[in-house]
């Protein structure tokens, strides 16, 4: 062997030496990330099996032996019985979610379909005003808001909850970001230059090319209307308890001075994440899918 050739095979070594330091350095940094951010859950649940005697008594990673007391508790004994039920709340939060998440995913994903595909004199000032309504806060338009919904009677009912959906600007930024980078238009075109109708072509070609776009945002719709109770508290002021969502029921146990029984609350708040989870694992392999397609060269 040359000299050349061990030097060769010497920087060889290095470098493989410096990508496997590299890859290894990163599994374990995102090792410790997956725990930073599964260990409050782990922590929630282990809480949901203990009582409120042990809890107050300090920090514990094992499970407690009071699963199936909690839940009877919750099921059966006031005030949580009545405070608590998750029938209803289920029922409720999953109208809202699941319509609200589907308006912010559809009609973001048409904005942002129409802003990129067509041409028009207002078109990027139009994009502007849809990233200007980002900055505004929900608080500022709320008082206003309210009285408006009372004004129109629809109080006390969900579609102040769910119509407003539409309007979801953060989400048509991250569709037209994405669109930009993966939505090549001479796929409109061809599917025009075959007869396909431009709603059909919304239909048929963009919204399967945005799969991994449109769950990503549905995830996050979910999540945030689920766990909205800022909206639903001044809107269902009717203080009829079966149509309160599951936020709703959760800030009531969780406020009442009377309820001292931690490990039951712990439970009512694991009960209530459980349509959370259930959402992200449907949607992650749209997720994964997307990624593993991004990373393929034609």
């Amino acid at each position: 062997m040359s000299k050349m050739d061990s030097v060769y095979g010497q920087g060889k070594d290095n470098y493989m030496f410096k990508i496997r330091l590299k890859s290894t350095l990163l599994v374990i940094w995102f090792v410790i990330l997956t725990i930073i951010c599964l260990f409050p859950i782990y922590i929630l649940l282990v809480n949901a099996t203990r009582s409120s005697v042990d809890i107050a008594g300090g920090f514990s990673v094992l499970p407690g032996g009071y699963f199936t007391k909690n839940i009877h508790t919750m099921f059966h004994d006031e005030p949580f019985k009545s405070a608590f039920q998750p029938f209803y709340g289920y029922r409720n939060s999953l109208i809202i979610t699941c319509s609200a998440t589907f308006l912010t995913v559809f009609f973001s994903a048409m904005t942002a379909y129409g802003i990129h595909v067509y041409d028009f004199k207002l078109k990027e000032i139009s994009y502007t005003f849809i990233l200007v309504i980002m900055m505004v806060p929900v608080q500022v338009t709320s008082a206003g808001f309210i009285q408006f919904m009372i004004k129109m009677n629809l109080h006390d009912t969900y579609w102040p909850l769910i119509i407003p959906a539409v309007a979801a600007p953060g989400v048509v930024f991250f569709m037209r970001s994405y669109m930009k980078s993966s939505f090549p238009l001479d796929i409109v075109e061809a599917a025009r230059i075959d007869g396909s109708g431009e709603f059909r072509t919304f239909l048929t070609i963009a919204i399967p090319m945005m799969k991994p776009a449109i769950a990503v945002q549905a995830i996050f719709a979910f999540v945030a209307s689920w766990n909205n109770y800022y909206t639903p508290s001044m809107i269902l002021i009717g203080g009829e308890k079966h149509k309160r969502t599951l936020p709703m029921m959760i800030s009531a146990i969780s406020s009442n001075d009377k309820v001292y029984d931690y490990g039951v609350n712990y439970m009512c708040i694991a009960f209530s994440i459980i349509p959370i989870i259930i959402a992200y694992i449907a949607l992650s392999r749209f997720i994964i899918a997307g990624v593993a397609l991004g990373g393929v060269k034609e």
